[in-house]
């Protein structure tokens, strides 16, 4: 890599442990206002202490957020459909200079393997990692999953590996029975998805898990905004990533911050 490069994506990294806990609230660009993120900034804005990235569209970044604020940010770049429409018909639409002027540190899109339109995306991926290397930009690409993938090791190890070979400088999956292979098969970075709102423990111990298993770190959104106690889970989140406690420890700390 490129000293730029490099460098941008070693401010996503604790530099004392080398991981990172992202907070992915780009869910609108689909979703629309969903819950934990109808008003990002009074939502979003007391987490940004405790998270070592944001991964947010270009739109809500400049209108919720003060220019003050000195988290990186990795930016959303591709868009299109609504969750009314097809998933996987997405397209590029955030140029690279944007993102510079926005001062992102790295800019990422889904890539839909084995969705009707996977070779429109991944050669998308593909172009982006050509503007990325152009402009000394990391490039996250995220394995989106269809209606009818599952989520296997079998289908996230193949997603994930096609994502590297494509270029990408990290990999954003979600975690599986048999992770460690899908790490194993994928010679870049991976952090995890949280997924679905499930309940507290269990996200902790997702991430505990995929921490063990080699993910170098976590981009949760739905997991942490949508808590019942945002700030205690993101400290509990933190405390897996960056100390290496314990789900139980973890937990004793969202419980602790939710009194």
């Amino acid at each position: 890599m490129q000293w730029g490069l490099k460098n941008r994506l070693y401010k996503t990294l604790n530099p004392d442990t080398g991981k990172t806990v992202m907070l992915a609230v780009d869910h609108g660009y689909f979703q629309g206002p969903t819950t934990g993120l109808r008003d990002l900034k009074k939502s979003i804005t007391p987490l940004l202490p405790y998270a070592d990235c944001l991964y947010i569209t270009r739109g809500m970044l400049r209108n919720c957020f003060d220019a003050k604020i000195k988290i990186p940010v990795f930016l959303r770049v591709s868009g299109g459909p609504s969750i009314l429409g097809e998933l996987s018909n997405e397209d590029i639409t955030t140029s690279m200079e944007d993102a510079l002027r926005l001062n992102a540190v790295g800019v990422g899109m889904s890539v839909f393997v084995g969705a009707t339109n996977e070779d429109r995306t991944i050669s998308n991926l593909g172009k982006l990692v050509n503007e990325g290397e152009r402009y000394g930009m990391p490039v996250l690409g995220i394995t989106a999953v269809g209606k009818d993938m599952v989520r296997d090791e079998r289908y996230l190890g193949l997603a994930c590996r096609i994502v590297a070979e494509m270029g990408a400088h990290i990999v954003k999956t979600y975690y599986c029975e048999g992770f460690k292979k899908v790490v194993e098969g994928c010679p870049v970075p991976i952090v995890i998805a949280g997924g679905k709102k499930i309940d507290e423990k269990e996200a902790l111990q997702m991430a505990h898990n995929a921490i063990k298993d080699g993910a170098i770190g976590v981009d949760m959104g739905r997991n942490i905004f949508q808590s019942e106690n945002p700030v205690g889970m993101i400290k509990a989140v933190r405390a897996i990533v960056h100390e290496n406690a314990s789900v139980e420890k973890a937990y004793g700390i969202f419980k602790k911050e939710k009194k």
